[in-house]
């Protein structure tokens, strides 16, 4: 404690005695001015607007997927659509050969070409014998 109140009895003894002289006074260790650096936006702001970008950016990832796989299977779906639409006309094109290929007058026709004789010419269609 002695030691420090001579020190600052020197100083202040000093600091009169160079007042009386004339002789500038030097001033004691000049502290340095501290930058305070002021941002425009905080870390914390950053981390939040970060965290929002990224959050933002997956959810547009994730639409985009997911629009894009839907856009592919609608057209899949379109596809099998025309195959099914396709795949009916072959069939009412079938129907229809089977119903001509079935008439009488062909079947007997066609047994006269191969020198078949019919008697009793009483011709049925199978599928009215079926029912």
């Amino acid at each position: 404690m002695k030691s420090i109140m001579a020190a600052s009895e020197a100083k202040s003894w000093q600091q009169t005695w160079q007042d009386t002289q004339g002789i500038p006074t030097r001033q004691t260790e000049h502290q340095p001015q501290v930058n305070v650096k002021r941002y425009w936006i905080t870390p914390g702001e950053k981390f939040i607007y970060s965290l929002f970008s990224i959050v933002t950016i997956f959810a547009l990832v994730f639409t985009v997927s997911f629009s894009s796989s839907t856009d592919s299977l609608n057209r899949e779906v379109q596809q099998l659509e025309q195959n099914v639409q396709k795949q009916q006309t072959e069939n009412q094109n079938l129907q229809y050969k089977v119903k001509e290929y079935s008439n009488p007058d062909r079947i007997i026709q066609i047994a006269k070409k191969n020198g078949l004789k019919i008697q009793n010419t009483k011709v049925k269609q199978a599928s009215q014998l079926a029912n």
